[in-house]
């Protein structure tokens, strides 16, 4: 018991605790890291706010609250934490249906999801997830993104876009003659800016600079375009009191199915940047503690009226290149941008909407990964079909849904690859070229008379083990001894042993015998002893080795004979 309340502590421990002491010069290189991407992260958590439908207050509280979390307890030594351009989908979807009070309990919700699937060790299963769902999904996300930028971007004045990609378009055109040509050119100066800005510089972060200077023109110039204070009023420079949201309890159920994708997305994204940032650092993360650090900062920014975060791969790779090494840099951009907020939080309302619209075009053109999507598209037919499902369902229903449909097509692909890859044979359909190189090929060995050899390669699972059931319906006289090869067999589920069982008594009925060849995974063996198959075949007749196993069937035959004599 002691022993495992250690290894609980140990494993469960955050990243900032466990790499005590720092040294002075580790933590003037983290704070110099963590300013650096505070900058970074103050113009994306007002824009990423506002996309998802929210005020922008929230967006900065998220950064501080979670940010600060996510680096105090999770399990990743530089991961940045804060509202990110994954969540806007499900954000939008939760406040547009319900409100603002529901996206705060599915966000709490999610949380506590995140908590648990911490502490159930689920961290290293997330990571499983298919790669092509992940683009999928990720690029459906942009694509919705940079439609929702559309209104702001091009200045049409819609004062409710509906959330529906198909309508949105639809009114989009039909509004086009309110096109406002100076917030238009707002939009293209923030595009242009970053990407001309980042070919020289990456140290001072392009929206920041583009930001200062839209702002500036649209304040000195009176530019009539849409600001963030003439759209959702001037900014209070205060830090927000906990927020009780008041929902009924038929909304809250309806909320049980945002929370879980808000959980899902947040831990894959979260530990995909903590991949990421290992690569880049060295150094290997705790899956699970970075889960449980994740949940936590969503309970925390819920309770703060904050919006869900997760891992910011962007900002993550800006915290290493800039020298940050331990989570102090993520806790000092927490801190600075709560500087902001304090100090010059009413100055973030003379931001022009169409030069945030213009930051997160970029944002969705980086995040949509095109060359990934092309590449997975011009390979196997499972991936694109995964991919492009996917990618459809994200854009044009619900990105819950296209998680769930993505999944479980997934599984079923791989369930139809392993089951092609589990094949029977017989002496009689051996492929002789095949079996040049295996010293123990049924080729290289001489079948009694009377005794059938059937060799099962791959898992024996349901599907896959219907197969063999199928092989031996097809034989016409039922053989004396029967020897099932299993060397091959590292999988059984209870479909495979229920079908062995099935052929033994089959066998067993017509006066004959069943061998088990090459069982000497202990895995399959103690699935074996659970079924009573063991029991069934006897134990006799279960051999490590073909040899034995041919031995045991010439004994077989030889007691058969023997007995058939003394009756004559």
């Amino acid at each position: 018991m002691e022993n495992k309340l250690k290894e609980f502590r140990r494993e469960f421990t955050p990243k900032f605790f466990r790499l005590f002491p720092y040294s002075k010069d580790r933590i003037k290189q983290d704070i110099f890291a963590g300013i650096i991407v505070g900058i970074i992260a103050l113009p994306l958590a007002i824009a990423f706010a506002i996309a998802s439908g929210v005020s922008p207050d929230r967006g900065l509280v998220t950064a501080v609250v979670a940010g600060f979390l996510i680096s105090f307890l999770g399990g990743s030594r530089v991961q940045i934490g804060g509202p990110t351009g994954a969540f806007i989908v499900i954000v939008y979807g939760i406040v547009s249906q319900h409100g603002v009070d529901a996206l705060i309990v599915a966000t709490f919700m999610a949380g506590i999801m995140l908590v648990a699937m911490g502490f159930a060790r689920l961290g290293s299963i997330i990571k499983f997830i298919p790669y092509p769902l992940i683009v999928g999904f990720t690029s459906g996300i942009a694509l919705i993104i940079f439609s929702s930028q559309i209104n702001d971007f091009l200045g049409l004045g819609i004062e409710k876009v509906p959330a529906d990609f198909v309508s949105k378009w639809q009114m989009f055109f039909s509004n086009i003659e309110n096109v406002n040509f100076y917030a238009l050119g707002l939009g293209l100066f923030a595009i242009l800016f970053q990407v001309f800005w980042n070919k020289y510089t990456k140290k001072i972060p392009a929206p920041l600079i583009v930001i200062i200077i839209s702002t500036l023109l649209v304040y000195i110039f009176k530019i009539p375009v849409a600001t963030i204070g003439s759209s959702f009023g001037e900014l209070n420079a205060v830090f927000p009191k906990p927020i009780i949201p008041n929902i009924d309890w038929v909304t809250f159920q309806s909320l049980v199915n945002s929370a879980f994708a808000i959980a899902l997305l947040g831990g894959i994204e979260s530990l995909l940047s903590a991949v990421v940032a290992d690569g880049m650092i060295g150094k290997n993360h705790n899956s699970n503690m970075e889960l449980v650090g994740q949940g936590f900062a969503n309970i925390g920014s819920a309770i703060f009226g904050g919006i869900p975060a997760t891992g910011a791969m962007a900002r993550t790779a800006a915290n290493v290149k800039n020298g940050g090494r331990t989570p102090i840099a993520g806790i000092t951009h927490a801190i600075f941008v709560l500087m902001v907020i304090l100090f010059l939080g009413k100055t973030v309302s003379y931001i022009p909407m169409a030069t945030l619209a213009g930051i997160l075009i970029i944002v969705s053109y980086n995040m949509s990964e095109w060359r990934n999507f092309v590449s997975i598209a011009r390979g196997q037919r499972s991936d694109m079909l995964i991919l492009v499902i996917t990618f459809v369902l994200t854009v044009v229903v619900d990105l819950v849904m296209a998680i769930e449909v993505g999944m479980i097509l997934a599984i079923f692909l791989f369930l139809r690859d392993s089951i092609k890859n589990t094949d029977v044979q017989n002496l009689d359909f051996v492929d002789i070229e095949d079996e040049v190189d295996d010293p123990l090929a049924l080729t290289k060995f001489e079948v009694p008379k009377g005794v059938l050899v059937y060799e099962i390669n791959g898992p024996l699972f349901f599907g896959a083990a219907y197969k063999f059931r199928d092989a031996i319906r097809q034989i016409e006289r039922t053989p004396k001894v029967l020897i099932i090869r299993m060397r091959n067999v590292h999988l059984i589920d209870g479909s495979g042993t229920r079908v062995l069982k099935e052929v033994t008594k089959y066998i067993q009925r017509n006066e004959g015998r069943v061998i088990l060849s090459g069982v000497t995974d202990s895995k399959i063996l103690e699935e074996l002893n659970k079924s009573r198959l063991l029991f069934m075949v006897g134990k006799q007749n279960v051999k490590p080795s073909f040899p034995e196993a041919l031995a045991r069937a010439e004994q077989i035959l030889e007691d058969e004979a023997n007995k058939q004599q003394i009756e004559k």
